[in-house]
């Protein structure tokens, strides 16, 4: 429990083999104990801080990811660069059921920085996160690597529709937003990380018993999987409440276990074809409404036409 600047100047120099931070967007989200509503110079300051102490605490083999929502993606990017991180990969987290806008486009996605420190020694476990290929998957190519291939940095409105694009192999990854329904939900917090996404990381870029960091821990995800995992790990939380909560989910836990959600999302949820058809749904609430339904109500090969 505790400030996470202040937690990581208690640690030595070159000591954290992983650091996964998911700071606060600063767009007005409610904590309990945080506001997230600093002025623009105030907010970049804070983040070059703990950036900073990240930069410090890592290994010279470390590496730090950094996830972070639009409105200063490009800032805290360049940031970490004049720190001295080295960028191998700007990886776009897409996801469905994303938090409705009414005057702009509805947020589906974050972005997801994998940095390192040393361009020329630095941990990445291809074999740990590899998936078929689609000359394996499709084609039946004889040249392929049967070990699979390493995922694109792209990790997408309903992957289920379209079997030909967003493959796990892309720099576009899709894992569904932890919503209020799933199983996974701890629900205690609001903005908390799928386990498989975190999954991925942690296996790709540690190793069994290196050390794991997580400043922000919140829901404690990652601390949770970097125990399933086997790795070491810490982290530090401004809220009593999600410190007790967090560690609570922790214990839970027992290295081995697997991680929840599915490991192939897009299999995870129904294609629209497999769905309810739109058009029957609109007739039911027209009749219940007592009106005469619309000869425009789109049906399900319809709305797949739009994909």
């Amino acid at each position: 429990h505790g400030d996470c600047i202040e937690g990581l100047k208690s640690l030595a120099d070159a000591s954290v083999d992983l650091v996964f931070a998911d700071p606060p967007f600063n767009i007005g989200f409610k904590y309990d104990e945080y506001d997230d509503r600093l002025d623009a110079e105030r907010y970049l300051d804070w983040s070059n801080q703990w950036m900073r102490e990240v930069h410090r605490v890592l290994k010279s083999d470390g590496t730090f990811w950094l996830a972070i929502g639009d409105e200063y993606a490009a800032e805290l990017k360049v940031a970490a660069t004049q720190i001295g991180f080295h960028t191998r990969n700007w990886v776009i987290w897409y996801y469905t059921f994303g938090v409705h806008c009414k005057l702009k486009f509805t947020r589906s996605h974050a972005h997801l920085f994998y940095f390192i420190k040393d361009p020329k020694r630095f941990t990445f476990n291809r074999e740990a996160i590899a998936v078929p290929s689609a000359r394996q998957l499709v084609y039946q190519d004889k040249r392929s690597n049967p070990a699979g291939r390493t995922p694109d940095d792209t990790w997408i409105l309903r992957p289920q529709d379209c079997p030909d694009g967003f493959q796990p192999e892309e720099d576009t990854w899709y894992f569904p937003r932890v919503a209020g329904t799933f199983r996974e939900r701890a629900g205690f917090h609001g903005c908390q990380m799928p386990e498989q996404l975190l999954g991925r990381i942690i296996r790709g870029c540690s190793n069994p018993g290196e050390c794991v960091v997580d400043p922000f821990s919140g829901s404690s995800t990652t601390l949770t999987v970097a125990k399933k995992l086997g790795r070491e790990f810490f982290g530090f939380e401004l809220s009593e409440e999600y410190v007790k909560l967090g560690t609570a989910r922790i214990e839970k836990a027992a290295v081995g276990d697997r991680l929840e959600g599915a490991e192939e999302p897009k299999v995870s949820a129904p294609t629209t074809e497999q769905g309810k058809p739109l058009g029957a749904e609109l007739k039911a609430n027209s009749k219940k409404r007592g009106r005469k339904p619309s000869n425009q109500s789109a049906t399900t090969s319809q709305t797949q036409e739009l994909f």
